[in-house]
């Protein structure tokens, strides 16, 4: 175990919320990190994109979400009812790798850092170890004008950037789910643009939120 990258990821949530949450949240990191056999902790500022000339003012910093939310969302939407399962915005793979742990097979994830793709499917290798059926694919791309496959039928979202991707991204799964009708759940948290998806057809099906800050909704698409 990497105590440091924990007490690093402490602090930096003690900084930008409060020493409460900091430390439910760790507990959960290092329960959650050894549980799924990953290396997905820690914060990114994107500050290493930026100096490449990489565009992210419409991004969010890399954080992923806390598996107690996780682990509980994974629970209402009945994972393994789905058949392809897309995280958009994966950063280093850790919804993709819980997924294979409830039963989902086949899992896509994007994101626009390629650093973050490698790590992914470092993780996701890993995973594969346990769950030799898992078919996983992860894609350096940008969310805006990616075509969401026509099998895909829950996504995953930790409010990975602004209300202009998030449109596009909305009518992008509009467009899928016209094209190929089915039933599509979508498992958003920190959910700060959910009126782009109830607009489009959405419906709302649960909701949770846990010491005022983490938050996800499940949306439900028929």
């Amino acid at each position: 175990m990497n105590l440091f990258k924990y007490i690093r990821y402490f602090f930096y949530l003690a900084y930008n919320w409060n020493f409460k949450i900091a430390a439910h949240i760790t507990r959960k990191e290092i329960k959650g990190e050894k549980k799924y056999g990953i290396d997905t902790t820690g914060a990114d500022e994107l500050g290493s994109l930026r100096k490449k000339g990489i565009d992210t003012d419409h991004s969010t910093i890399y954080m992923p979400v806390s598996y107690d939310v996780l682990e509980d969302v994974f629970d209402r939407v009945k994972a393994n009812n789905h058949t392809h399962f897309l995280d958009i915005g994966c950063g280093k793979g850790r919804t993709l790798c819980v997924a294979a742990y409830y039963d989902l097979k086949k899992v896509t994830g994007i994101d626009f850092s390629k650093a973050f793709c490698t790590a992914a499917e470092k993780n996701l290798l890993l995973t594969k170890n346990k769950f030799p059926q898992l078919q996983y694919r992860v894609f350096n791309n940008d969310a805006f004008y990616y075509e969401i496959p026509a099998d895909v039928d829950c996504i995953f979202m930790f409010n990975p950037f602004d209300e202009v991707i998030m449109s596009g991204v909305a009518e992008n799964i509009l467009t899928s789910f016209e094209e190929h009708p089915r039933k599509i759940s979508l498992i958003y948290a920190n959910p700060l643009h959910k009126e782009e998806l109830l607009n489009i057809g959405f419906k709302e099906v649960y909701h949770t939120k846990k010491m005022n800050y983490l938050e996800a909704v499940i949306l439900e698409l028929q």
